[in-house]
């Protein structure tokens, strides 16, 4: 069993309550606006960091950081990027992707909105964390922690709270 946390949208700002949040888990997983490579830094110091950069983010976090992710945790295939959609309207770049390496779990951030959502069409779980970050229209500050568990997503677990 791996335990992630998963975040999106910090634009900067990394929020202190992460430390308690994440501190079981084995790795952390930032769906992109990392906003500096600061935030970046840290998160690497406290736990294995998988990331890709987000629109906001400028050459130095790009150049840590792909655009997209695809790579297996156990049985588990992910693919995360920081535009990506949602399941219906996957964005246009995206989609074929999806379509190519049919992932079990699709990830992405940018719309500030949390949305855990199965897919039945393409048998993927689609997972955006909302925005755990301070700038934006979000009211929420959001993150999420499951576990992946062979070929399975379980104990999924929501963090929420005022800007």
């Amino acid at each position: 069993m791996t335990k992630i946390g998963l975040l999106s949208d910090t634009h900067g700002w990394l929020n202190p309550k992460i430390y308690e949040f994440f501190k079981d888990c084995d790795e952390i997983w930032h769906a992109g606006d990392i906003g500096s490579t600061d935030v970046a830094d840290e998160l690497m110091a406290f736990k294995k960091l998988r990331a890709v950069f987000g629109n906001i983010d400028d050459w130095d976090v790009r150049s840590m950081f792909p655009q997209y992710q695809i790579f297996k945790v156990e049985e588990t295939k992910i693919f995360m990027t920081h535009i990506g959609g949602y399941p219906n309207a996957y964005d246009y770049n995206v989609k074929p992707m999806i379509l190519e390496e049919k992932p079990d779990i699709f990830i992405s951030g940018h719309s500030h909105i949390l949305k855990v959502m199965r897919d039945p069409k393409l048998n993927l779980l689609h997972l955006n964390p909302g925005a755990a970050g301070l700038k934006g229209f979000h009211k929420k500050v959001t993150m999420m922690r499951f576990e992946i568990n062979g070929n399975k997503a379980e104990n999924l677990e929501i963090y929420e709270a005022d800007k």
